[in-house]
């Protein structure tokens, strides 16, 4: 899976936590951004092992258009991500990334 793709619901997460907000001027994406901060972003953050999202995580996953959000993300919220827990998180949740997928900047 591409690099671009696993930053997909990572930086949705992560983009309250950090302060940063989407990129302004676009819209509101659907779905529960605060939620996903609230509920996933310790599955995804760096550092840390990779853990399994919980059932709180996933149902808010579920429930939020993360390609919108993911496509109005800051750089630097980037960076705080695992790209890897991206992915695991997505895929387990049952919203695997689309292949192609662009996230960010």
């Amino acid at each position: 899976m591409a690099t671009g793709s696993r930053v997909l619901i990572g930086l949705a997460m992560i983009l309250i936590i950090s302060g940063e907000l989407l990129v302004p001027g676009e819209g509101t994406c659907q779905g529960d951004i605060e939620g996903l901060m609230r509920e996933c972003a310790v599955y995804v953050q760096r550092p840390g092992p990779r853990v399994n999202p919980s059932v709180a995580c996933c149902k808010v996953v579920k429930r939020s258009d993360i390609p919108c959000a993911c496509g109005r993300i800051t750089p630097s919220v980037q960076k705080m991500i695992d790209m890897n827990k991206v992915v695991l998180v997505t895929s387990f949740c049952g919203r695997p990334l689309a292949h192609g997928t662009k996230c960010g900047s």
